[in-house]
């Protein structure tokens, strides 16, 4: 199950992803928002977050304007690595290398094409398990515990 959010800046572009999750088959719970009307990105990326966290949903798909926003909220909650991405590489690195559990894009910042193409490639790779990444994700799990 993947956890999905936005803010209004995002919305058309999670509902964009929403249809393709659906041709895909893949499950997901919407967290919000339901609408256009203007909100705040932080309540939304929390409520996915949490879900992702708690092991309700194996991973996240967040939306804002830039993706930016959110994905600062969203790296509040302990245990999160989201990535802002609006390229094809780093959409497959931050799965690859950092085993990022939620990716967060911008609905003014890529199409719904190219959101619909990073997802995918997100959702579909797998963390490599490679010693110095695993080693390099602890070091970042230390310094969430220290603060």
């Amino acid at each position: 199950m993947i956890a999905i959010g936005c803010d209004h800046g995002g919305f058309e572009l999670k509902e964009a992803v929403k249809k393709h999750l659906d041709e895909r088959e893949i499950e997901y719970r919407d967290f919000g928002t339901y609408s256009l009307d203007s909100c705040d990105y932080a309540v939304y990326a929390e409520k996915a977050a949490k879900a992702v966290v708690s092991g309700e949903c194996e991973k996240g798909l967040l939306f804002c304007g830039t993706g930016v926003g959110i994905s600062i909220a969203a790296n509040k909650v302990k245990g999160i690595r989201a990535c802002c991405c609006s390229d094809k590489f780093s959409a497959e690195m931050t799965r690859l290398h950092n085993d990022a559990n939620m990716l967060c894009l911008g609905g003014r910042v890529v199409s719904a094409e190219k959101a619909i193409e990073l997802a995918d490639i997100f959702l579909d790779t797998q963390f490599s398990g490679e010693e110095r990444h695993v080693r390099r994700i602890a070091q970042i799990t230390d310094l969430e515990n220290r603060f």
